[in-house]
């Protein structure tokens, strides 16, 4: 129903617009993440999940046609085609709500009303933050993990603490289960060796955010050496990581790990080889206060800006801003967690990003007619939904102030960007984002 149904009080309140205007000053992103998220909308009636196909590039050619073979109506020519590969987005319903007695805050009932809807409105933002940064995370912690119990003879079967990254390879740009017949290269220690499947456990003992603690088969016996609790086990397609002193693996950082000038370089070459767009001129880098603390205190950071004066941007706010090909954006939403090894020393986990990180899908039916009939109170800001119902309750006493989301992330690969395409690129299936481990 319209505001018409509302009490007197609150009707001027919703005429002039302040609700919306509080709630839209919530929706600023505390967080960030979703400004690395390509928007698009999912269009109604195909159900709710969409996959998306991304073309890629052909060869370049490099040899001329030989006059010999440069006969017949095919030329000499062989027909070629470009490689594709395919990103899947699911609908998602998230919402939350908030009620509102209006007799027992009959005298304080227009502010508690506003700070409904500012807390609504901070709970929508961080939420949907959040849910692009596990997105984000999961894929970049891919094909990096470590041994987790030594074998005690040689074998086929090794224990390590997180598959993701493992479980699938992308065959004509579709990921499916590995097998004997899809195999993925894989480095355990300072030897390479084929996997062809990979099991979870049933009881989850990573020490990595988010990850699976499970057991990797291999098509061939693993040595003892090379399966010692610890050592690196690194996919052919691994996401990249970047650690001070270019260790292998989390567990390998010292307390002397931290936090440099030249891993944030590492990580802007490495999304630079691989050709990839930058957010409005530069690369997001997202890090929590420690991390920002421990750059102000590496010696090659403190040389470059050496004399500068106290009108510099970099010095008055505390913070860089665009320098050196990154836009560092601080947030208190990084993971952090337990050195799996060292007692009381902390992992610290910035991650830059660049353009199209992260595909967020938006369902284009959320404020429909059918859904949302036009003497409805819902309001859209920033792609989310905000519902102010009117009290139907038998005293029509209480008012639910609610917001919802229809919608979901996934980060997209780039497989078919490769060294055959782009000499520089690397061969990891997630290219457009690199994530930095260190100590603090």
């Amino acid at each position: 129903m319209g505001i018409q149904n509302f009490p007197a009080i609150l009707q001027p309140i919703i005429q002039q617009g302040f609700l919306e205007r509080e709630f839209e000053q919530a929706l600023v992103s505390r967080l960030g993440y979703r400004a690395c998220a390509d928007r698009e909308d999912i269009a109604v009636g195909i159900g709710e999940t969409l996959t998306k196909t991304r073309a890629g590039l052909k060869p370049t050619v490099t040899v001329p046609i030989a006059p010999a073979t440069n006969t017949n109506l095919d030329n000499g020519l062989t027909p070629g085609n470009w490689g594709v590969e395919q990103y899947t987005i699911t609908v998602n319903h998230y919402a939350a709500t908030a009620d509102l007695n209006m007799v027992t805050a009959r005298v304080g009932i227009a502010s508690q009303f506003l700070q409904n809807a500012y807390s609504n409105g901070e709970q929508a933002a961080r939420s949907l933050d959040e849910l692009a940064r596990n997105v984000l995370f999961a894929a970049y912690f891919s094909g990096n993990t470590r041994v987790r119990l030594t074998l005690a003879s040689p074998g086929t079967s090794v224990a390590v603490d997180d598959i993701r990254g493992f479980q699938f390879a992308f065959v004509n740009g579709v990921q499916q289960p590995i097998s004997i017949s899809n195999p993925l290269t894989v480095t355990i220690g300072s030897d390479v060796y084929t996997a062809t499947s990979a099991a979870p456990d049933v009881t989850n003992v990573s020490t990595t955010w988010g990850g699976t603690s499970g057991v990797l088969t291999f098509s061939g016996t693993v040595s003892v050496s090379d399966a010692t609790a610890g050592n690196t086990v690194l996919a052919a397609t691994a996401s990249s990581i970047m650690r001070p002193s270019d260790v292998g693996n989390t567990s390998l950082l010292t307390a002397s790990g931290t936090l440099t000038m030249s891993c944030l370089l590492d990580a802007v070459a490495r999304l630079r080889v691989n050709a990839v767009p930058e957010i409005e001129g530069a690369y997001n880098c997202y890090l929590d206060p420690v991390s920002a603390r421990q750059l102000f205190s590496d010696p090659d950071f403190k040389q470059l800006f050496q004399g500068a004066t106290s009108t510099n941007q970099v010095f008055r706010k505390g913070m860089t801003n665009d320098f050196l090909g990154l836009r560092f954006m601080p947030t208190t939403e990084v993971y952090v967690q337990q050195h799996p090894t060292l007692a009381n020393l902390m992992i610290r986990r910035p991650i830059i990003c660049g353009a199209g990180a992260l595909i967020e899908g938006d369902f284009a039916g959320m404020a429909a007619d059918d859904i949302a009939p036009s003497d409805s109170i819902v309001t859209m800001v920033d792609g989310v939904a905000m519902v102010t119902r009117e009290p139907i309750d038998r005293l029509q006493q209480i008012i639910a102030q609610s917001w919802y989301w229809m919608g979901g992330y996934c980060a997209p690969s780039d497989t078919t960007t490769n060294p055959t395409t782009v000499p520089t690129a690397t061969n990891s299936s997630y290219k457009r984002a690199v994530m930095i481990e260190h100590v603090g």
